[in-house]
């Protein structure tokens, strides 16, 4: 009750002081109307005894009665153009009051009708301690790193963690949870691939140094690993060895179950070595020109640019399945810039903004992405 009681005092407050220069009456900077006309009626008075006096002719006086009687005329002009004005100023403020005043009536209006005043809040401590069964996902991992924080020297809990920082694009949260687990519990396989995974991620999709060394390493650990053996051939075919990245891959279906996911990413991928040597056939082997080599630099970042395609693919289908995904989104829009497909790129945005809400903070912050990206409203509009 409290909160409603100092709201309503200060939606008032606010009212008055945005009223408070419409209630003063504005003062009139002229003389009295009544004082101006009492002298020159005394003028007229005085003149017609000077007058009879003889000291002022009749022709002078003819010319000094019709000079105030033109003064006579603009004091009741100018009298009867304030009066208007006051009441037409007076009608202004009217008018202002009651729109500043409909404003805080209309809200807490619509409020009451469309809103929930009657919700109890809940502060976090209590979403927290809730049924982990009815907890959104933000508040799963908000319990997560709180617990953590209190035994950061818990590697399952940062095992566990490290996934799930990945899987919602969080790639440096997801690499220092890697890195937390292998320092405690020492490395293996899996974390050392998931650790890659993530450095990938990080990078945009490119296959640095660092998460090559991590793939490597999960490797010598168990050579039959499908994460770390996609990745090295990402990482092959990223530097334009098309060959060494198919043979890898083609090795690697051959002893993966045809349920496998690893299976499918990389028979994606062959095809899309296929679809770039169509574009780009080898030719015979001899020693190439300086032509053909400024060519080849030429179109080395464009096979880079192919190569992520697998992994712009999956991260499509991750933002199907969990939309809620801003920093996602943004790494998709960006994803199918670079890549030179601006129709999906446009699709990607009617998508992100559908999900995440046009108005919301998420959604504007898209929007204006999207602008810098070269992407604007009237290509989404179409």
């Amino acid at each position: 009750m409290l909160f409603w009681v100092l709201a309503a005092l200060l939606t008032l407050a606010a009212a008055l002081a945005v009223m408070r220069p419409f209630l003063r009456r504005k003062k009139s900077d002229r003389p009295g109307a009544a004082h101006d006309l009492a002298v020159y009626r005394d003028q007229l008075a005085e003149l017609d005894q000077e007058v009879k006096r003889g000291l002022v002719s009749e022709t002078d006086a003819a010319e000094a009665r019709a000079e105030i009687g033109r003064r006579i005329l603009r004091l009741s002009q100018s009298a009867s153009d304030g009066v208007a004005s006051e009441s037409g100023g007076r009608l202004e403020r009217i008018i202002a009051i009651a729109a500043i005043l409909a404003v805080p009536a209309l809200s807490w209006g619509l409020y009451s009708a469309l809103g929930s005043p009657g919700l109890p809040s809940m502060p976090l401590q209590a979403r927290l301690n809730g049924d982990p069964a009815h907890a959104p996902l933000e508040d799963l991992i908000a319990r997560a790193e709180a617990y953590l924080a209190d035994h950061p020297d818990d590697a399952r809990g940062w095992e566990t963690l490290a996934p799930v920082y990945a899987r919602m694009g969080r790639f440096a949260d997801a690499v220092a949870a890697y890195r937390r687990t292998i320092a405690i519990a020492g490395a293996n396989s899996e974390r050392e691939a998931g650790l890659g995974e993530a450095m990938v991620g990080q990078s945009g999709g490119i296959i640095t140094a660092e998460a090559e060394a991590a793939f490597n390493r999960a490797l010598a650990a168990d050579e039959s690993n499908p994460r770390a053996r996609f990745f090295i051939g990402l990482a092959r075919a990223q530097e334009g060895k098309r060959d060494a990245s198919r043979a890898i891959w083609q090795d690697m279906m051959s002893g993966l179950p045809d349920d496998s996911p690893w299976k499918a990413a990389a028979a994606q991928a062959i095809a899309g070595l296929d679809g770039m040597a169509a574009q780009n056939p080898p030719v015979a082997a001899k020693n190439p020109s300086e032509e053909q080599l400024a060519a080849a630099q030429q179109m080395a970042p464009e096979e880079r640019q192919q190569m992520i395609k697998g992994m712009v693919a999956s991260l499509d289908a991750k933002l199907r399945q969990n939309p809620n995904d801003p920093e996602g989104w943004s790494r998709l829009l960006r994803s199918y810039v670079v890549l030179g497909r601006e129709d999906d790129a446009v699709r990607a945005l009617e998508r992100g903004l559908a999900a995440l809400g046009p108005e919301t903070a998420e959604g504007k912050s898209l929007s204006e992405l999207a602008e810098t990206l070269g992407i604007s409203g009237a290509q989404v509009n179409k």
